[in-house]
C-alpha cells in the first residue's frame, strides 16, 4: 500500500518518570499514543490498521457514485462517513505501485483484497487470511478492496506491516505465500475465573508462560513457516506477530520471548482499559515491554483487541524513500533507476486496479501456473 511511512520520534518514557526501583523492574519500557500509521520498532518498518465501514456495492465493485462526492478521488485517505476510497477511483485500494527491499505481511480480518503483481500472480483473500509478500529486488502489485455485496454493507479491517529484509536479501526475488485462516494457530486460554482470551499466531512460536494466568485446554500448534528469505524465516530473528483478543475481566500472562536482544510491542487497538503487570494502559496507546519478561495483561470491562509485533532487530542502516526501502542514498537512487527502466516487469493487467470478479471465493494464483483454492465460505 501506498500510505508513505513517517517516523513518529516522540516517546513517553514510563520508566524516566518513574523511582529507580520501579524502572528496573516494571516490564513497561514506553506509551505512544496510535498516530497514523503505528510507530514501528526494528525490524518493523511500518504498521497501519485499516477499518472501514464500506456501503453495499454498486454492482461495479465500488460504491455508489453519489457517496464519492466531496472526496479527493485518487488520493482519499478522508474516513468521510467511515470508509475512505485511498488510491482508488472507482473501487477501493491501492491500484499498481512499486516496492523494493522489504516485505508486507497484509492481516484481513474482515472483507475481501484482490492482489495482482507484476509477475502475473493474483490472488482473493479475507476473514482472516495473511498475505505475505517480499518484494526483495522490485515487484509492482495492487491491493484493491471490491465491495462483493450489493444487498448488504461491505465492512474491512485489515493490518498491513512492513517488515524490513537485511541487506543480503534485499534483492531476493520476489515472493508471495498465502496464509489461509483456517491453517493459522488460534489458542484459546481460560483463566481462573473461566473468563477466556484468544492468541492468533501469525508468526512466532508461543512459548508457554513461566507464572501462567490462564490455560490452554491443548498445546500450542507450530505456527506456518515464513517466506524463506524472511528475517523471520532466521531462527535467531525471535519475530513474531500476533493478536489478542481478551473478554471483559480476562487475565493472561504474555509469556517472555526466547531469543536475547529482542524487542516486543502491543498495539491496544480496540476496548477501553486493561492493566499490564498492574500499570494502566487505555485503548488508543501502543507500549513497548521488556521481551524478556513475563506480563500480566489483565483487562477492563470491555472486549480487548492487541496487536504484538516482536523481533530481534536487523541493525543494519536504513535508507527510505515512499515504496523503496534499501541500506545507503546509493541503493535508493539504484531502485528508482531500475524502476524506471524496467518497471519490474512491467504490468501483465489490462488496467492499474484489477478485481477478480463476483465470486468471493478465496484464491492464489502463483507466478508459476501453481493455484491454491482453500475451502469456499462467505
Amino acid at each position: 500500500m501506498t500510505t508513505l511511512p513517517t517516523n513518529i520520534s516522540e516517546r513517553s518514557d514510563r520508566s524516566a518518570t518513574s523511582d529507580s526501583t520501579a524502572a528496573s523492574t516494571s516490564p513497561v519500557l514506553s506509551v505512544q499514543p496510535l498516530g497514523m500509521p503505528w510507530e514501528t520498532i526494528d525490524p518493523f518498518l511500518f504498521c497501519v490498521h485499516h477499518d472501514d465501514a464500506y456501503p453495499k456495492g454498486n454492482g461495479a465493485h465500488g460504491p455508489d457514485a453519489a457517496l464519492l462526492a466531496g472526496r479527493n478521488i485518487g488520493s482519499d485517505f478522508s474516513r468521510k462517513d467511515g470508509w475512505s476510497m485511498y488510491h482508488g477511483q472507482q473501487v477501493p485500494g491501492f491500484p499498481a505501485h512499486p516496492h523494493r527491499g522489504f516485505e508486507t505481511v497484509t492481516i484481513v480480518r474482515q472483507g475481501r483484497i484482490d492482489h495482482a503483481d507484476s509477475l502475473g500472480a493474483g490472488a482473493r483473500f479475507g476473514g482472516g487470511d495473511v498475505q505475505w509478500l517480499t518484494a526483495g529486488k522490485g515487484i509492482v502489485h495492487a491491493e484493491m478492496f471490491p465491495l462483493l455485496h450489493t444487498d448488504r454493507p461491505n465492512p474491512l479491517e485489515l493490518f498491513q506491516i512492513w517488515l524490513n529484509l537485511p541487506s543480503d536479501s534485499k534483492m531476493v526475488e520476489p515472493h508471495f505465500t498465502m496464509f489461509w485462516s483456517e491453517d493459522i494457530p488460534r489458542h484459546t486460554f481460560t483463566d481462573d475465573a473461566g473468563r477466556s482470551t484468544e492468541v492468533v499466531v501469525i508468526a512466532g512460536a508461543l512459548p508457554a508462560p513461566v507464572h501462567a494466568a490462564g490455560s490452554s485446554t491443548r498445546p500450542p500448534a507450530r505456527p506456518l513457516t515464513p517466506p524463506p528469505d524472511s528475517w523471520a524465516s532466521r531462527l535467531h530473528s525471535d519475530l513474531a506477530m500476533w493478536t489478542l483478543r481478551l473478554e471483559p475481566g480476562a487475565q493472561w500472562t504474555l509469556p517472555a520471548a526466547v531469543g536475547e536482544g529482542t524487542r516486543r510491542k502491543l498495539y491496544f487497538f480496540a476496548g477501553n482499559r486493561l492493566a499490564l503487570a498492574g500499570e494502566p494502559l487505555t485503548v488508543g496507546h501502543s507500549v513497548e515491554v521488556r521481551a524478556g519478561a513475563d506480563v500480566v495483561l489483565t483487562n477492563g470491562d470491555a472486549p480487548a483487541e492487541l496487536l504484538m509485533l516482536q523481533g530481534r532487530p536487523i541493525g543494519e542502516p536504513v535508507a527510505q524513500y515512499g515504496p523503496f526501502v534499501m541500506n545507503t542514498e546509493q541503493e535508493l537512487r539504484q531502485a528508482f533507476e531500475d524502476y524506471r527502466r524496467t518497471e519490474f516487469g512491467g504490468w501483465p493487467w489490462p488496467d492499474p486496479a484489477p478485481v477478480h470478479g463476483n465470486v468471493g471465493d478465496r484464491f492464489a494464483r502463483h507466478a508459476d501456473g501453481r493455484t491454491e483454492r482453500p475451502a469456499s465460505r462467505d
